[in-house]
């Protein structure tokens, strides 16, 4: 067939033409073509290639309204349209040298075992795809032959979504690939096998100025989603539960610590095991000042009793409150010489204790507690159906402001007018 002309936004000329790595990560605002130029790659591989392509998303029920419709629209634009024939029962493109597109869904993983012959997948609104589904294609991708390659678009959500922990940094697991500023500021960048884009709207000629300007009004009225539609940027979701956690060198919190006038210690614990995590936080009370200083952790998973002791043994003279659901582990740290008691716990302390940490003026913490830092420093509220905040439960589970609950339970922060204290 005769080599098609056709219009691309420049940023996306030489995405379009690339075949060199395995993975394409596409990382865009509202509006910035990203998706649009995934198609018009896609088509074009195909049509010089033999090859069998699949476009995934979560849900297969919205493929047709959007990676369907879209790449019959780009394939009318390329001018291929009289070289493809779209079928929506089964919803399939099939290409007249051979070539063939097929959908599928994650919600049906079923339909995912059998990859014979793929050779390219398209993930589209990835961040929306459970972390399992993306592993089961990176496992499967494999054709004997053709070069393997698997491209991902998505809006950049929240930091805590796996996309980001995948491709950027993962505090907790201690893995860091790139950092996401850098690729704001480059805008394409390689990574290992992995080709990097970031797009907004910016970079698309096609788009109306008025849609622009609704995504430049959002500054105002919804900075989240301004950051996401208009800047294109990872970062937090959602209202912040403590906006006024800072983090702090380790030797400036110690410093600050020692001019306090009245200090109070005070230190929880929270257990764990398979599942979720054990967490120890000391942290020191300013209370003329409503500061909250933590300045010290233990975290870790998979440890039993015996072996958390010996880790924590330094710390057997220091009152420690822990979880009072675990009065068995409780006893035992006891029998092992620790000053250990049991938290107070009832129905609603979940929300009581949270807005207790809330009335700190400021939660100062020591860099050195990266734990702590990755769990509180941009946890936020999660939503009911209605979008209205739900005040005890979170975007994650944060096992360090539990020990942060539970060594509090017997302080009142009070408000700033002052109130009475109680050091237990």
């Amino acid at each position: 067939m005769k080599k098609i002309e056709f219009i691309l936004n420049d940023h996306f000329a030489e995405f379009v033409e690339d075949w060199d790595h395995k993975i394409y990560l596409l990382v865009g605002g509202y509006g910035s073509s990203k998706s649009y130029h995934v198609a018009v790659k896609l088509i074009r591989k195909l049509l010089q290639e033999k090859r069998k392509a699949l476009v995934v998303r979560e849900v297969y029920d919205t493929i047709r309204d959007s990676c369907y419709d879209l790449l019959e629209e780009v394939a009318e634009a390329m001018g291929v349209d009289g070289y493809l024939t779209f079928t929506t029962s089964p919803m399939q493109v099939r290409f007249k040298n051979g070539s063939k597109i097929i959908f599928k869904g994650m919600d049906k993983p079923a339909k995912l075992k059998s990859m014979n012959g793929v050779s390219i997948v398209w993930i589209e609104e990835c961040s929306e795809v459970k972390y399992a589904g993306f592993k089961e294609i990176l496992g499967r991708l494999r054709h004997p032959v053709l070069s393997n390659h698997i491209i991902l678009s998505t809006n950049p959500v929240s930091k805590s979504n796996w996309c980001y922990r995948y491709f950027f940094q993962d505090k907790k697991a201690k893995l860091f690939i790139l950092d996401d500023e850098k690729l704001y500021k480059e805008r394409c960048v390689v990574v290992g096998k992995t080709y990097y884009h970031h797009s907004t709207v910016d970079d698309n000629y096609f788009v109306p100025q008025d849609y622009v300007e609704q995504l430049d009004d959002l500054k105002i009225h919804d900075p989240d989603l301004y950051r996401v539609a208009r800047k294109g940027r990872f970062g937090v979701n959602g209202r912040l539960v403590f906006p006024q956690f800072v983090v702090e060198a380790d030797e400036q919190v110690r410093a600050e610590m020692k001019n306090v006038q009245h200090p109070l210690e005070k230190n929880g614990m929270d257990f764990g095991f398979v599942t979720s995590y054990n967490a120890v936080v000391r942290m020191l009370i300013d209370h003329d000042n409503k500061i909250l200083y933590l300045y010290d952790e233990y975290y870790s998973k998979d440890k039993t009793d015996p072996e958390i002791a010996e880790d924590i043994k330094k710390w057997k003279d220091i009152l420690i409150k822990a979880d009072c659901a675990e009065p068995k582990a409780i006893r035992y740290y006891k029998q092992k010489g620790f000053r250990i008691r049991a938290c107070k716990k009832f129905k609603g302390s979940r929300k009581i204790y949270t807005k207790k940490v809330k009335r700190f003026r400021k939660i100062v913490c020591s860099d050195k507690c990266e734990n702590i830092i990755d769990e509180l420093q941009d946890l936020t509220f999660a939503v009911d159906k209605n979008g209205e905040i739900i005040e005890d439960e979170f975007n994650i589970d944060p096992h360090t402001l539990s020990a942060i609950w539970y060594g509090l339970d017997d302080y009142e922060v009070s408000d700033l007018k002052g109130g009475n204290i109680r050091n237990l």
